[in-house]
């Protein structure tokens, strides 16, 4: 493998003097720290609760203004990546993103933890970034694993600070600080973090093998203005991105919204202790360690064996999967048989991620940015609508079955409020599973040309060459 300007023909992850291997790193953690710090406030909400007296309303808002936020920041952000590059659009983004985690620190009222929750969600663009960053740095036989991975390894930020959180609380109480406001410091220190990795993605990393934008645009190897604009309206129009943002919906999206509610749901429906119950969630999420990058490895097999169209097959086939697994786990009473399910679950669902962004950089490749952005905003909108649906049913069936048992004492109306929720979420869970069913069928209208599956063919062929050559 080359170590000057060439994309990456395997993913060794040693060969760090490589600019496409070491990008792969900076990336990959600047995006852990991204989600890390995201998400890192989950731990600390029964804090935040009783120090903000939050109502259960603005907790759930809280939660939906958090996943909107990125709705927004991520179509912006992968335009920008196209006109601009990765290097300073992720400069930008951690340093920037950084300042609302830090104020969340220093908030006094709800209003103000909702809005540092709302511009605390913009940091999850970096997804977006990040995929834009190895899918310009890696060859075409490789790119699906090399995505499928940075993806994985940066989610699992997302999960890692159930465990994280808390041990840097624990550090800062030791130094005195009182129990119930470490969650401040915590905050505080993660923000520190991102931004100072915005300083590190800055000076150790370039937007391509060949060079940064900025250089490669004074010596014309690069789109003008005029053309950026007509390349982003030909993105617009192209239906097969807009399956993509419901393929994400329906994988990410669902992943999201389904590990933020099960929590809630394994201790209405089995009798879990909320420590076990949040114990097995974070067990799923650090699945993302192998099963996102699955999605990709199996996206560029297929790729290899059938072209283009054979990513687009496997896609379909891993979603289908995803879909009947969640369909199936919510009608089970047995936890033994539930576990299955939801592992099986975890894993499709992480592999369909991987396997969409090993399609996503062959949809157009002038224009990789802005479509990564509406494909990756699709996972927020699809978490979002998700989100709004279970809220719904939810509300709804426990406010009923409050109602129904008013006169049978404190204890009676508790055990049938969990009986209830537990109820309108499991049939909520089998509605979200026969969409993901229905959302991996319209994959197959995903068509590409001759001319496309030719290009892909020789640029495959030449990169490998080039790496014997090398090595």
């Amino acid at each position: 493998m080359k170590t000057n300007n060439q994309k990456a023909t395997t993913l060794r992850l040693s060969e760090i003097k490589s600019m496409p291997i070491r990008t792969f790193w900076i990336t990959s953690i600047a995006f852990f720290i991204c989600f890390f710090a995201w998400f890192g406030i989950v731990p600390f909400m029964p804090d935040v609760v009783r120090d903000l007296g939050l109502t259960p309303d603005q907790k759930w808002n809280s939660i939906i203004l958090a996943v909107t936020g990125t709705v927004f920041a991520r179509l912006l952000i992968g335009k920008l990546c196209d006109k601009y590059g990765p290097r300073l659009c992720y400069t930008y983004l951690l340093i920037f993103g950084a300042i609302p985690v830090i104020l969340i620190g220093f908030v006094q009222t709800p209003i103000q933890f909702l809005v540092c929750r709302l511009f605390i969600g913009f940091i999850g663009a970096s997804f977006v970034i990040t995929q834009f960053h190895t899918s310009i740095m890696f060859a075409p036989n490789i790119v699906g694993t090399a995505n499928a991975t940075s993806a994985g390894w940066g989610n699992l930020g997302g999960g890692a600070n159930r465990l994280g959180m808390p041990l840097i609380a624990a550090a800062v109480v030791s130094f005195g600080v009182a129990d119930e406001i470490a969650w401040r410091y915590s905050m505080v220190i993660a923000g520190v973090v991102a931004m100072l990795m915005g300083v590190v993605y800055y000076f150790f990393t370039q937007d391509t093998p060949e060079g940064n934008f900025a250089e490669l645009k004074k010596d014309g190897k690069m789109p003008t203005i005029k053309k950026d604009e007509e390349t982003f309206l030909s993105v617009l129009k192209d239906y097969r991105v807009w399956i993509l943002f419901v393929v994400y919906a329906a994988c990410f999206g669902m992943e999201l919204t389904v590990y933020g509610t099960m929590d809630d749901y394994l201790q209405n429906t089995f009798g879990l202790a909320r420590t076990t119950a949040g114990n097995l969630v974070l067990s799923f999420a650090l699945m993302n360690i192998f099963a996102r990058t699955l999605g990709g490895f199996f996206g560029d097999k297929f790729g290899k064996l059938k072209g283009l169209r054979g990513r687009v097959l496997f896609l379909t086939v891993i979603m289908a999967a995803e879909g009947l697994m969640l369909s199936i786990f919510s009608v089970t009473t047995s936890l033994a048989v539930g576990m299955v399910f939801l592992i099986a679950f975890s894993l499709t669902v992480q592999m369909a991620e991987g396997a969409t962004f090993s399609v996503v950089p062959f949809i157009n490749k002038k224009a990789i940015g802005s479509i990564s952005g509406i494909v990756g905003a699709g996972g927020n909108v699809g978490a979002f609508l998700a989100a709004m649906f279970l809220k719904s049913k939810s509300a709804v069936a426990e406010t009923e079955a409050l109602a129904a048992n008013a006169d049978l004492g404190e204890a009676a109306m508790k055990a049938a409020q969990s009986a209830a929720a537990a109820s309108a979420v499991s049939s909520g869970y089998f509605i979200i599973g026969g969409f993901v069913v229905v959302s991996a069928l319209t994959t197959l209208a995903i068509k590409f040309s001759k001319a496309d599956e030719q290009d892909v063919a020789v640029e495959m062929e030449a990169k490998l060459a080039m790496a014997t050559t090398d090595k």
